[in-house]
């Protein structure tokens, strides 16, 4: 019922920028938390950065100061802007929320994962 779509990825240069989007739809009646992943070849997928429905942000040590989480409610979008990147940023990154849909509950979506990668 809730769909998440990412779009924004792709190659740059290690000092460069990109900005990622991801825009929710479907049938949601509550937007809560916000937040990117991302997972490169080898690891984890990790936490890059959460923005609580109040605003509130939290980053990975590894990206703060470097990268920006924000929100806008109105369109159920949420954007990730990333500067200073280095090789190590590169990965997947992924989209993910809780909401509450037409159905009631409140349950995790993700979406399907762009890919940033940083080299020269």
């Amino acid at each position: 019922q809730v769909q998440l779509v990412e779009s924004g990825g792709g190659l740059v240069q290690p000092g460069g920028s990109l900005r990622l989007s991801c825009a929710a739809s479907g049938s949601i009646f509550s937007m809560y938390a916000m937040g990117w992943y991302r997972q490169a070849p080898g690891k984890q997928r990790e936490l890059v950065a959460v923005i609580s429905s109040g605003g509130s942000t939290t980053y990975a040590d590894s990206v703060k100061g470097r990268f920006t989480i924000s929100r806008d409610n109105a369109k159920n979008t949420v954007y990730l802007q990333m500067n200073s990147l280095k090789p190590e940023d590169t990965a997947v990154y992924y989209c993910n929320c809780n909401a509450r849909s037409s159905g009631g509950v409140v349950r995790t979506y993700w979406g399907q994962g762009t890919q940033v990668t940083v080299s020269s």
